[in-house]
């Protein structure tokens, strides 16, 4: 049973510009927010990690209501395996957050550090890396094969990682005032988890502007928060860019925190216009309030060149669909563009597998705004591109030797339009090349991806692993999807450190990090090359079957809801259901 919680909301009167009743009643939730911080100040770690305790069961009993209205906002079949994308990255990994948030808070009540007990390790350069994934061992077989660990910047200590993990935690009476988090209008579980972070990481109570697109989810998100709301802790309120502003300038907000495009931030930061422009020359922000964000970009995916069987092509370039294809190509850290080798012997086979993973990928209907118009603005820069899809609505973008290949690697299309540029060279030339031409060429720098196989990473030794260390992204993942470091809990999330308000890229700061670590660099997933059974082919060995997040996942729907309900209780007998449906994928 969920329950429908009494504290106040907000819908804006529907035409024109805010009234004043309207601001009356935003300026209302703030001043009331004001409560709810003396409530979290004097409420310590173990309180803190008993409530979370409370949001993960309100969270689990609304699950499949969170689902339901997801697909309605996205116009899905509620039979199709594609409602597995929002199990997972809706309802699951918020629930699976709110369990490693309990697990640090407690660890730091004990007089511990949430980091006690992981082994840390190494990486060039002196980085110290911790383990975030496996966390446990039913991560360890559920996701077998796969791992994740979270890079500091150089110079940090491993006692420094452990005696500063914790943040705002560490000090839970000295809170932060009130935070506005302007949630993301693309997956269920962006604000969910930007307001679980303001909470336990900057002790700020938290005004969650939603975006439109996900209006839909409003009593959903009332039910599995209830326990935030009805202490005063959390306000949920809808509307448009004209609340998400005066609430940005409200003088009762501590803090901003976003996650969108760098044209909604600057709007935000700077203002409009020839204003704007003075603005930003002068250094004088039109936004006073600090501010946090993770505004997505053109996500490489870079194709190491090796020797690759057809069985290989077919399951990478399916691998590629879905890092585009995924929520209809409406993410942040989609992959956008492939960077090949020239002078790869398989290059146009890939290619042609490529093609037919596009085309061949379940068809949906375009849900985000704008879509088309990006599409057909993608086709205008590149008159030969090929429409894919039983609709024509995807776009494959060769833009190798083309004159033009900048566009699509500093255009964040957020549709399903994937480009494909190259670089001369195999081996360790042409991954040093195509590190340089992502690092400096293309926009943003959220997540790269890296497909490999196993005999070429031998070859490549430690010039491989250097790299990846090159790599000046938020999230990197080899063989895998930057958005599995998206839905595991421990992982930092958010753009390469170094983002200033003035060219600020995909953002500044991180979100996630269930470990509360400070001084983080940037999260390393690392998944099989091939699924199981393939896998154990040139000494590679994971139990992986094809992931349930591929868009081409037969059996995705079962297996999202089946690792759902697991999050909400997990246990040992649950694991053969979740097993024997992953394996039909």
């Amino acid at each position: 049973m969920t329950t429908q919680s009494n504290a106040p909301t907000f819908a804006p009167t529907p035409k024109g510009e805010l009234s004043d009743d309207d601001r009356a009643r935003l300026d209302a939730i703030v001043a009331g927010m004001a409560r709810g911080e003396s409530v979290w100040a004097a409420m310590d770690l173990p309180a803190r990690a008993d409530l979370l305790a409370d949001v993960h069961r309100s969270v689990a009993a609304a699950a499949d209501a969170w689902v339901a209205a997801a697909v309605r906002a996205k116009g899905l079949d509620p039979k199709s395996p594609l409602v597995g994308e929002e199990w997972l990255s809706g309802p699951y990994c918020t629930l699976t957050a709110l369990l490693a948030l309990q697990h640090s808070l407690k660890a730091l009540a004990s007089g511990g550090s949430p980091v006690d007990g992981k082994r840390l390790g190494t990486a060039p350069g002196g980085r110290v890396t911790v383990p975030a994934l496996p966390s446990n061992r039913f991560e360890y077989l559920l996701l077998h094969g796969f791992t994740a660990d979270v890079w500091m910047t150089p110079g940090v200590s491993a006692a420094q990682v452990q005696s500063r993990a914790g943040l705002g935690a560490r000090t839970p009476s000295e809170t932060g005032g009130v935070g506005l988090v302007l949630g993301a209008g693309n997956i269920t579980s962006i604000a969910p988890l930007d307001v679980l972070y303001e909470l336990v990481a900057h002790n700020r109570v938290v005004v969650l502007k939603l975006n439109p697109t996900l209006d839909e989810l409003l009593p959903a998100y009332e039910a599995a928060f209830a326990p935030l709301i009805d202490r005063g802790l959390l306000a949920i309120v809808a509307g448009g860019g004209d609340v998400g502003g005066y609430l940005a300038q409200h003088e009762g907000i501590s803090h901003v925190h976003i996650t969108g495009s760098a044209a909604t931030h600057d709007l935000i930061v700077w203002g409009r216009g020839e204003d704007a422009a003075q603005r930003r020359a002068a250094g004088t922000p039109l936004l006073e309030t600090p501010i946090t964000s993770e505004l997505g970009g053109v996500s490489p995916i870079i194709v190491v060149p090796g020797d690759w069987s057809s069985a290989d092509l077919a399951f990478q370039a399916a691998h590629v669909a879905t890092q585009r294809l995924h929520n209809g190509g409406y993410n942040c850290i989609a992959g956008q563009v492939v960077v090949l080798s020239s002078d790869w012997a398989q290059r146009e086979a890939f290619v042609e597998q490529l093609r037919v993973a596009m085309d061949k990928a379940p068809g949906r209907a375009p849900w985000y705004p704008r879509s088309a118009e990006r599409v057909a603005d993608a086709a205008a820069s590149y008159s030969d591109a090929q429409r894919l899809g039983p609709d024509g609505g995807r776009l494959l973008i060769d833009a190798r030797g083309s004159d033009a290949a900048s566009i699509v690697e500093t255009t964040e299309y957020f549709s399903p339009v994937l480009g494909i540029v190259d670089v001369p060279g195999t081996g360790q030339a042409f991954l040093d090349a195509a590190v340089d031409l992502v690092n400096h060429d293309f926009v943003g720098t959220l997540g790269a991806n890296l497909l490999v196989d196993p005999a070429t990473m031998k070859t490549l030794g430690n010039g491989f692993e250097e790299a990846v260390a090159r790599l000046e992204y938020g999230t990197v993942a080899i063989n895998a999807w930057t958005g599995v470091g998206f839905l595991t809990a421990n992982a930092s999330w958010g753009a390469f450190p170094g983002h200033t308000l003035d060219n600020v890229q995909s953002g500044i700061g991180v979100v996630h990090n269930a470990l509360l670590l400070a001084d983080v660099e940037r999260t390393v997933v690392r998944g099989p090359f091939r699924p199981f059974p393939r896998s154990a082919v040139g000494g590679e060995f994971a139990l992986s079957p094809k992931p349930p997040w591929f868009v081409s996942a037969r059996s995705a729907r079962t297996t999202g809801e089946l690792l759902t309900r697991f999050a909400a209780d997990p246990s040992w007998a649950k694991l053969p259901r979740i097993f024997g449906s992953a394996f039909l994928a």
